[in-house]
């Protein structure tokens, strides 16, 4: 089982600290109510995660290093998040994501975080990032119908089985986050890759199931007829899908990001 660390001196506006290393197979969370956070070093090993927390919307990185199979996850939240980072160092299978939460019965789906990524030198197979939307909540399923009452010599006939509810629809996934990339001009257009898709349609509630008429009874010189079955409910419908998110891609000069002047 993966172990999970939290690093909790972070409490200022803004916190500065000289590295943070996550070691393999292991995940740290960045929390505290810091919103804007500057880290010298950030080295994620082999199949590890990076958790940064919604309070942090301003993440200033000088060196970002991450092993195979890495990972820096966004928590969902309503403020996008700003990553700067001068140079990053990306293995084969890491990724970045941002990805909205799936909706339950009690909350609605989140949507993609919106990111806005700088990276002023990068060295990657391929720059990985994930920010669809939550899958809708499900609908809630119906109740079945209740069972007859038996017939009886003294009551006679059987009752009717009573007919079961119809489900409830499916929630609307959320929408996929917007992605805003800032790259060296010289990085290959063809080792981006970013999934941007609104989260999947809330199933539908399953319908009721129908109540069984009560049993038969047989008497000194009749016997009771069976009560009829309920009717079973109709199933609810599906949500429908989240909206797509949006992506932008800008070329950084090469002159100006040795010379550190690129605005954002």
């Amino acid at each position: 089982m993966r172990k999970l660390l939290l690093l909790t001196a972070m409490f200022s506006p803004l916190a500065l600290a000289d590295s943070l290393s996550v070691e393999p197979h292991t995940v740290l969370r960045l929390a505290g109510k810091a919103s804007s956070v500057h880290l010298e070093r950030v080295e994620v090993a082999d199949s590890a995660t990076l958790i940064l927390p919604a309070s942090l919307v301003d993440l200033k990185i000088d060196q970002l290093q991450l092993g195979r199979d890495a990972r820096i996850s966004v928590v969902p939240a309503e403020d996008g998040l700003r990553i700067d980072v001068v140079r990053a160092d990306l293995a084969e299978g890491s990724l970045i994501t941002a990805t909205g939460m799936a909706g339950t019965y009690e909350r609605a789906a989140k949507p993609g975080r919106n990111l806005d990524l700088r990276l002023q030198q990068l060295q990657a197979p391929l720059l990985s990032i994930d920010a669809r939307g939550g899958t809708g909540a499900p609908g809630y399923a119906g109740l079945d119908g209740g069972n007859g009452q038996a017939g009886g010599c003294t009551w006679g006939s059987a009752s009717r089985g009573a007919n079961g509810d119809n489900g409830g629809d499916g929630h609307n996934g959320s929408a996929g986050g917007r992605v805003r990339l800032a790259l060296p001009a010289d990085y290959p257009a063809e080792q981006i890759k970013v999934r941007l898709e609104g989260g999947a349609p809330g199933k539908a509630g399953a319908a009721g199931k129908a109540g069984q008429g009560g049993a038969s009874k047989g008497c000194l010189v009749y016997r009771t007829e069976a009560g009829a079955d309920g009717r079973p409910g109709l199933e609810g419908q599906p949500g429908m899908a989240g909206a797509g998110g949006e992506l932008s891609v800008q070329r950084l000069c090469i002159f100006f990001v040795l010379q550190g002047v690129i605005p954002w």
